[in-house]
């Protein structure tokens, strides 16, 4: 099994970001990441899902799309599609209509943004998900790194102080995505979580005062995706792209701020009989099943169960639970860091049926 990093919900000239593919691949290579999943706005670019190569090392570019209906208003509903070949947009204005075509291309289909609330101060919109009957979506974006602004600023002079000093503004992923989330996954159903910068890197001009908004190098030291691959990436484009996205699909990832600490080695499972269930798996309780949480660096962690707070420990390396009954399990790993207690790593669920 092979852990790679990923950073996806990209955006690009072709839509409002402010580089081409090439550019931001080679801000990619220098942060160290192995795989981005572009999506810009309601378009799909062909011929760019391939590797990029720079000085000897090289990342996986997978081109997607964000989707929205851009005759609504307000603006709600964003979907993040990958592993798709064409546009999805000309069926935007139905997100049920949607979610089924893209998976009827054997595209994932993943809500963007679930809770985005609205910034008066500086008029943006709130541009949440608001369909909530919609059904067959492969996951939701957890953690989105841009929005969190939209979540914590209050002041013009709070978004000022985020603009300079970035490393601060990454805390947590907002409440109300984590009871989103936590809503499906009680009632039975899988919803895998996934990390997104929303990496657009915007200049901010004021008199003689030039600045890039979050710059694509910041957004790929910050909020990941790191997937857990069946094999190891054989450097074959299209072997590849299957692999990450089959990894996508089945939950076998979790979401980390790196920025805190470098979370490579992170590992959370279920262990039964000497065989192992990473996250993303399901297996059958039995006595003795136990979880596993495996942490690069300590830690507090916490052990949600269906929802609610089993029990938070400090781990320093390696820590066990085990399991009297069945449910849907995930770890959420905290460090102090720049004067607070913040959110490093959330890892997917281990269901156990």
């Amino acid at each position: 099994m092979q852990e790679i990093i990923a950073n996806m919900h990209i955006h690009t000239r072709y839509s409002d970001g402010s580089k081409l593919h090439r550019e931001i691949a080679e801000d990619a290579i220098h942060c160290g990441v192995d795989v981005l999943l572009f999506s810009d706005h309601n378009i799909h670019i062909k011929g760019l899902s391939h590797y990029f190569i720079k000085d000897g090392r090289r990342v996986l570019a997978i081109i997607g799309e964000e989707i929205h209906d851009q005759n609504r208003l307000p603006q709600k509903n964003h979907l993040l599609a990958f592993g798709i070949n064409q546009s999805f947009s000309k069926w935007a204005e139905d997100p049920q209509v949607l979610v089924n075509k893209i998976t009827q291309a054997d595209g994932l289909a993943f809500i963007a943004h679930p809770f985005d609330p609205a910034l008066p101060v500086f008029n943006e919109a709130d541009i949440s998900w608001v369909n909530w009957t919609v059904s067959g979506v492969t996951g939701l974006e957890l953690w989105n790194g841009f929005s969190e602004m939209k979540v914590r600023v209050r002041s013009r002079l709070q978004a000022l102080f985020f603009v300079f000093f970035p490393q601060f503004l990454p805390l947590r992923p907002s409440a109300r995505n984590m009871q989103i989330w936590d809503s499906f996954l009680m009632n039975g159903g899988r919803m895998v979580a996934i990390g997104g910068s929303d990496a657009h890197a915007l200049s901010f001009r004021s008199g003689l005062l030039r600045k890039t908004l979050f710059p694509y190098q910041y957004h790929f030291k910050t909020i990941n995706t790191h997937l857990l691959l069946d094999t190891p990436m054989s450097g074959s484009e299209s072997q590849d792209r299957d692999l990450v996205l089959h990894a996508l699909a089945n939950g076998h990832c979790f979401i980390a701020n790196d920025s805190i600490r470098q979370s490579r080695g992170f590992r959370f499972y279920a262990e039964a009989n000497d065989r192992k269930f990473i996250m993303g798996d399901e297996v059958t309780w039995k006595p003795g099943l136990s979880l596993i949480v495996e942490l690069p660096a300590p830690a507090e962690c916490y052990l949600i169960h269906d929802g609610s707070l089993l029990e938070k420990k400090t781990v320093r390396k390696k820590d066990t639970w085990d399991i009297s009954e069945g449910g849907c399990y995930r770890v959420e790993c905290y460090r102090n860091h720049l004067f607070r207690n913040r959110g490093w790593i959330f890892s997917n669920p281990v269901y156990i049926r």
